[in-house]
């Protein structure tokens, strides 16, 4: 783990030098009166959001089902499942409803945008509202969300058959159909990793895209106000909310967090939650006292479906840009984008830079242009980084919390 550990830390300044350049190259290009820098800028960001709509609905529908069929409730560990499925949907929707309180608080200012992107968001907007997904949630056929790009119907279809595979009778038609779904969503998640391997070149597009809008006399202040939404919805959740979880179940929230320090700070450097997992088993077990059957079954659970730190990072994520590309955001549309995002969270296991790409996906499924986001990309290692140890936190609460009550209904 500690050799891992230092390889991954030696690649990192490459990485970050790689990132540099893209960026200096993105401004040079954007900045630059040189027509081809300017449109193969233009072609490379049209080209990466077609990729992520491409891939976007089937990779979050294919986590959503896998993680949702591959547990069996049927077994002893029926109780600690349905503690850590309902702790875990909980605590996601009151880190998105922080962010959505913070939002409304901060209201951070829009990043004037113009030209065709400003024009494509009017346009998508006066087609329709949300209320228009609501009445949609129930699809025509199977195939429809996909097709259609609709997420809500997507995001509700795919839940119903992960939870309904659970149920088939025929023990091995029921291993077939969720190896099937295992092997597809293994294929979109090596695709994904292709993906993120070439997220410069996107990166170059989209600061290229940015940079000629700013050129044009864009403000870029809200931005500031953005982060903040972000910052403070992680903080929030993480040092008043789980605490306040903790507390409610006897457990000294403080002291659960001082003997956490160790998990908290690899995730927090390392930006990876199921890369944290073996330290953060040891450190619940032997400094929280967690038994390790909880632990051992609680934790990896979590690590896949318990992120906190990314359903407040998609929420103000999408509806920022949206702000930001003329289309209506009311308070309903902030309470339907609350559930969107817990559910899109928990759909996030196993894919890398799971917060941002699902942000980028959600996005361009419903055709909100997610240029701005090269503005967002090159605060996102800080980010990730808070985002991270929240994510652990939490999976060590909910850990603890599960094995007081089924100590108490022990006994």
């Amino acid at each position: 783990m500690c050799t891992q550990h230092l390889l991954k830390t030696k690649k990192r300044p490459n990485l970050a030098i790689i990132y540099l350049i893209v960026i200096t190259l993105g401004v040079v290009s954007g900045l630059s009166n040189i027509a081809f820098l300017q449109t193969t800028g233009l072609i490379i960001s049209d080209i990466f959001i077609k990729i992520f709509k491409c891939i976007s609905l089937p990779i979050i529908a294919l986590s959503i089902i896998v993680t949702l069929s591959q547990y069996n409730a049927d077994t002893e560990m029926k109780g600690i499942w349905q503690k850590t499925l309902f702790y875990t949907i909980t605590t996601t929707i009151i880190a998105a409803s922080v962010a959505c309180v913070m939002y409304l608080l901060i209201a951070p200012a829009n990043i004037a945008t113009v030209g065709r992107v400003a024009s494509t968001a009017v346009t998508k907007a006066s087609q329709g509202n949300y209320m228009d997904y609501l009445i949609h949630l129930i699809p025509g056929n199977i195939f429809a969300p996909f097709l259609d790009h609709h997420v809500m119907g997507a995001l509700f279809t795919s839940m119903v058959i992960g939870i309904a595979i659970r149920y088939i009778p025929d023990i091995e038609s029921r291993q077939s159909i969720t190896n099937f779904f295992k092997g597809s969503h293994g294929i979109f998640l090596v695709v994904t990793g292709w993906v993120v391997k070439i997220i410069p070149i996107a990166l170059f597009g989209f600061i290229t895209t940015t940079i000629v809008q700013l050129k044009s006399g864009v403000d870029i202040s809200g931005l500031g106000g953005y982060l903040a939404v972000v910052v403070f919805a992680n903080v929030i959740q993480g040092f008043v909310i789980l605490p306040a979880f903790l507390h409610m179940n006897n457990i000294k929230p403080f002291a659960a967090m001082r003997g956490m320090l160790p998990a908290l700070s690899v995730a927090f450097f390392s930006k990876s939650s199921a890369g944290t997992l073996p330290i953060t088993m040891e450190t619940v077990e032997k400094n929280l006292g967690v038994s390790a059957k909880v632990s051992r079954f609680v934790l990896p659970l979590c690590t896949s479906i318990n992120m906190n730190g990314c359903a407040a990072f998609i929420f103000t994520t999408v509806i920022y840009l949206m702000q930001n590309n003329g289309m209506e955001v009311t308070f309903m549309t902030m309470l339907l984008w609350i559930f969107i995002a817990t559910i899109a969270a928990i759909g996030n296991a196993g894919v890398p830079m799971g917060c941002f790409f699902l942000s980028a996906s959600l996005l361009t499924s419903m055709d909100v242009p997610i240029v701005l986001l090269g503005l967002i990309l090159p605060f996102y290692s800080i980010i990730d980084m808070i985002e991270t140890s929240l994510n652990v936190w939490s999976d060590s609460c909910v850990a603890k919390v599960i094995d007081v009550q089924m100590t108490k209904d022990a006994t």
